[in-house]
């Protein structure tokens, strides 16, 4: 029995597999890209604004629904932390998303289908920067795709609303 250890030992040494055999796990405490859009959700459902907005980088831009809401992260926080304020927030539920990153690790951008309540069927799409090792929302654009059938009447009823 001890030539067998002796000789798995020796296989190990002799294979340079001994650091890989000795290194212990450890947890990191780093979100990646994905697990910082789900936290960025679960936040926003639970109408939890410190935790919401610390997810954003700080002069990140977040681009709403309708045409006129493209905001700094001061003026979301204007318009979010009310409702928030009343328990209020808003939930989509990521049914899909593609992320990829920059050659250097340092940059993500995203698109995801995702559904909600009211307004059904919505995509977010983004880009994410890493500062430091925590990811944060630089760009976030929230929209509703329409179908190409619809498109015509859609652009007449905006144009109709607009006059």
């Amino acid at each position: 029995m001890k030539k067998v250890i002796i000789l798995i030992l020796l296989f190990i040494v002799s294979m340079g597999l001994l650091p890989l055999v000795m290194c212990t796990t450890t947890v990191s405490e780093e979100k990646s890209p994905d697990e910082v859009l789900n936290d960025f959700h679960d936040a926003a459902s639970k109408a939890d604004g410190p935790r919401y907005f610390s997810l954003f980088a700080e002069d990140a831009i977040f681009l709403g629904t309708d045409g006129t809401e493209r905001w700094t992260v001061e003026e979301f926080k204007a318009y979010a932390n009310p409702h928030f304020d009343k328990g209020r927030g808003w939930t989509y539920t990521k049914k899909s998303r593609h992320i990829y990153f920059s050659p250097d690790g340092n940059t993500a951008w995203f698109d995801e289908a995702l559904e909600n309540e009211n307004y059904g069927e919505c995509r977010g799409s983004g880009v994410l920067i890493k500062s430091g090792e925590v990811w944060k929302v630089t760009q976030y654009n929230l929209t509703i795709p329409i179908p190409n059938s619809l498109a015509g009447s859609v652009v007449e009823k905006i144009r109709n609303e607009n006059r």
